[in-house]
């Protein structure tokens, strides 16, 4: 809805550590806003057929749907997880929450229509690999039945790498997956013992090779700083170690240790995580040397190579982020399927019951799974096209935007402008009559910025992750 200007170019010298520290605050990842902290109860399946119904009156000019699909097993627990997941052995599981899926699937259809177009496929979790080929291949059938898939759209896959080898990797491409992301966290075995994953670098390293030989298109690695037993030196090793592995996507996520939310991490021992100036220079670190090493910095935690799509879509000013983070395709609506799933139709989000014994139950009624959401309101609406800009392109328009939704931008935004002040002291954004614009070095701290926009993140931060 605001004019299109590029983003900042990467930055290649060390962002201040200072810098770092002062801004190393609480707060939302912003892949949706209002953030899902946010949803209410009282927005139920009904809400979400009606959001459904208006989607499909649109009819061809709705734009193609994006999927996701919650596969929430995994054989072993990783204590710093804080993903919604059931660790079992057992994998007849897999098949039974498959008959759910497909349950699910035929619902939505009823809304929506058979052979909606889907221009995005999302598999994550858990371990989406926990289902066998068999089980993948009986999932892919069950939504090509069901939707209508445009030719060369994106299809990815989270990967464990302890439970996939080559041929696995084989049958993916089989079954039209062109995307993978292999969750690494860290590469050193103290660190590995300390999160009860152990996966020898090798390992990796001999995937990466055979998914390059497959001919996948985007091969993404995931990694933590924050974890026990971290510290400058071994998370240097794991940098080094992933500057040579190139991935074509880095994503740097920084551990959030909150035991008291998530049950698994009170298994981790507090006194071996890195205090708060151990995490901002590995972070500090990290920009260097990932920067150093070639890789454009996206924004939040992302990192890309210079030829890799959503590189190419920051430069350009397309890059957009919803509940997978950032991507190349414009925003639109987004269909979650699975236990806890959060999706998009319109101006509504919605998730579905986050326990596997609530979301069978409501299957087994006939119903929709979907426990809450919400439906946003216009504040909603103007405040997440402010921080999309922010976080996607690194400037707000306030002429367009204000004409978009019919308000005096400055006006309306008064207590924000006032509070940009420091902000705009530590170089982190540029302001002037026209336009607020982030930096070189803002562009490290986006989320920061996009916070004075958040309505109601000025109450309650606690419950978020860290910025740095």
């Amino acid at each position: 809805m605001t004019s299109i200007a590029l983003a900042p170019e990467p930055v290649h010298a060390p962002l201040p550590l200072d810098l770092l520290r002062q801004f190393d605050v609480p707060g939302p990842r912003y892949t949706s806003y209002p953030t899902a902290d946010r949803f209410v109860e009282a927005f139920g399946a009904d809400d979400y057929v009606q959001a459904l119904r208006h989607r499909r009156e649109a009819g061809c000019g709705a734009s193609p749907l994006s999927l996701y699909v919650h596969i929430p097993f995994c054989e072993s627990l990783c204590y710093y997880c804080a993903c919604n997941k059931i660790v079992t052995r057992h994998h007849e599981w897999g098949r039974q929450y498959l008959s759910y899926l497909a349950r699910e699937v035929e619902l939505q259809v009823a809304q929506l229509g058979r052979n909606a177009s889907v221009a995005q496929l999302h598999l994550g979790g858990g371990s989406p690999t926990f289902l066998d080929d068999a089980e993948l291949g009986e999932l892919m059938e069950l939504l090509h039945r069901s939707f209508a898939f445009v030719p060369g759209g994106e299809r990815s896959i989270e990967i464990d790498p302890r439970t996939v080898d080559r041929q696995r990797l084989a049958n993916l491409a089989a079954l039209g997956f062109n995307r993978l992301s292999f969750g690494v966290q860290d590469f050193d075995p103290a660190v590995q013992q300390a999160v009860h994953r152990i996966q020898p670098a090798s390992q990796v390293f001999a995937l990466m090779d055979d998914a390059r030989s497959l001919g996948f298109e985007s091969i993404n690695v995931d990694l933590i700083y924050g974890l026990p037993r971290q510290n400058d030196a071994s998370f240097g090793r794991t940098l080094a170690q992933v500057c040579e592995l190139r991935p074509d996507r880095i994503a740097l996520y920084a551990y959030a240790h909150l035991p008291e939310r998530f049950k698994p991490q009170r298994r981790i021992c507090a006194d071996e995580l890195p205090d708060a100036s151990a995490r901002v220079r590995m972070l500090a670190d990290a920009i260097t040397k990932l920067t150093g090493a070639g890789y454009v910095y996206i924004g939040m935690d992302h990192f890309a190579l210079p030829d890799d799509p959503l590189a190419v879509a920051k430069r350009e000013g397309r890059l957009h982020r919803d509940f997978q983070g950032y991507g190349t395709r414009p925003e639109g609506d987004l269909i979650a399927l699975g236990v806890s799933g959060i999706g998009r139709v319109g101006a509504t989000y919605s998730q579905n019951a986050k326990s596997l014994d609530e979301y069978r139950d409501l299957l087994d009624q006939g119903r929709l799974p979907v426990v809450r959401g919400l439906a946003l309101s216009r504040d909603d609406q103007l405040r997440r096209e402010v921080i999309m800009a922010l976080m996607c392109r690194g400037r707000v328009d306030f002429d367009a935007m204000g004409e978009a939704f019919a308000v005096d931008f400055r006006r309306y935004f008064a207590t924000e402008f006032a509070a940009l002040g420091t902000l705009v002291a530590s170089g982190l954004v540029r302001l002037s009559d026209h336009d607020l614009a982030v930096t070189e070095q803002g562009w490290f701290l986006v989320r920061a910025v996009a916070m004075v926009f958040d309505r109601y993140c000025r109450s309650n931060r606690t419950r978020f992750s860290r910025v740095v």
